[in-house]
């Protein structure tokens, strides 16, 4: 482990400063003394050259991958007569959302849709080790996946 060259300069300026106050303890009858004078102004130079020598902080910016952005689920607009016409909106049903699968959250969710995969019915049709070697995970993990969505079409 590297001893930082601040931290030894700050160490030797700390050393004069005790020295300055020893030699000060010792002959208060004449504070000018020139060995004072020097151990305060070596104290100050070793503390100024330890300032010189501290770590620079670095800024560093680390930008994120481009994830492409999942189509929009289909909506469903069904329409009521009546005196006025107002549209009913409705969402797809949730089954098609990958996040039902159990393990797959939203960053999972995001890799399968780069890879095409952007409903429960395109997991199901997915083989488990083609899909283990993009992800770079267990083939196990992604079968269990593709049983889940197995079943959930099965539920729908």
């Amino acid at each position: 482990m590297e001893m930082r060259s601040d931290y030894a300069l700050y160490t030797v300026a700390v050393i004069f400063f005790i020295l300055t106050g020893i030699v000060a303890a010792i002959d208060l009858s004449y504070p000018e003394n020139l060995s004072m004078v020097a151990t305060v102004t070596l104290g100050l130079l070793f503390a100024g050259l330890g300032y010189t020598q501290r770590p620079k902080t670095k800024i560093v910016t680390i930008e994120a991958p481009h994830v492409p952005q999942a189509p929009a689920q289909v909506q469903q607009v069904e329409t009521v007569k009546e005196e006025k016409v107002e549209p009913i909106v409705e969402t797809a049903p949730s089954i098609t959302a990958l996040t039902q699968i159990k393990g797959i959250g939203e960053k999972r969710a995001n890799q399968l849709r780069a890879l095409g995969i952007n409903n429960v019915e395109g997991l199901a049709k997915a083989s488990a080790e083609d899909l283990a070697g993009k992800l770079k995970i267990s083939p196990k993990i992604t079968g269990k996946w593709i049983e889940n969505a197995e079943q959930l079409l099965k539920k729908a």
